[in-house]
């Protein structure tokens, strides 16, 4: 596992940037299933950094399920870190390639858009600075003429500035990031859903009466280069969504 020292100004807590640099290091390398990580000595060491942030880090990583504790033995790698996608091919794919796929009619409402400065919490999923400009949007989405979901995306505008004057109730999202740049097109997500309560605005967009479960899902797209370039946020119509995923070894 090579790696280099944390050097540079960045406004993510140093642990954060310590786990994300730990995890790529994994993905690239050929660490196995099971196999031991070098003692927090050596890592602290590695990456020029003190084992109080070497065990934030790796307790960062644990919560995202890449590494396990060994009583008394140190850490182990989980799961070999592998790039993650939405798509049936492992493609990370936008509501608009997913409905394309399955050859189903999409269109879309947009609520509102607006560019606005990103919060603390923001700039650090997001790698960005807080106060950077950031482009908000939320929308309707639609499959056949029946209201799916409503979604929330937040993008850092420096991604691609021609977010702010696109009319995204006719243009894909992903669309105009592969547009803005080759760099910029989505690579891999970290992908999360729950079962929760409709809020009282959520049972009238989605046109349900309530109070019932549906399905919220929390997508961080990353670029080729690992950089985070976008958040989304989904409430799905639970009677109107299946969520499905293939698990492997």
């Amino acid at each position: 596992m090579e790696a280099s020292p944390l050097i540079g100004p960045d406004t993510m807590p140093l642990y954060l940037r310590l786990a994300d640099r730990i995890e790529e290091d994994l993905r690239q390398g050929d660490g196995s299933d099971g196999a031991r990580l070098p003692s927090e000595r050596q890592l602290a060491d590695r990456y020029e950094a003190s084992r109080v942030t070497i065990r934030a880090a790796l307790g960062e990583l644990r919560e995202r399920g890449i590494v396990v504790s060994l009583p008394a033995r140190g850490w182990a790698i989980a799961a070999a870190p592998r790039p993650r996608g939405a798509g049936t091919d492992g493609r990370v794919l936008g509501f608009t390639d997913l409905a394309h796929q399955r050859g189903l009619t999409m269109h879309s409402r947009v609520l509102s858009t607006e560019v606005r400065p990103a919060t603390v919490r923001e700039a650090e999923l997001l790698r960005t600075v807080a106060g950077a400009d950031l482009f908000e949007m939320r929308r309707l989405r639609y499959l056949n003429d029946l209201v799916i979901a409503v979604e929330h995306n937040r993008l850092p505008l420096a991604v691609a500035p021609a977010l702010a004057g696109t009319d995204f109730s006719r243009r894909s999202l992903y669309e105009v990031l592969r547009e803005a740049s080759p760099k910029q097109q989505p690579h891999y997500a970290d992908y999360s859903v729950e079962a929760r309560n409709a809020t009282a605005e959520e049972l009238i967009q989605l046109e349900i009466t309530g109070p019932v479960p549906i399905l919220s899902a929390t997508q961080l797209t990353f670029n080729q280069e690992a950089v985070p370039i976008e958040l989304t946020v989904q409430a799905y119509r639970g009677d109107r969504y299946t969520f499905r995923a293939s698990i492997t070894d």
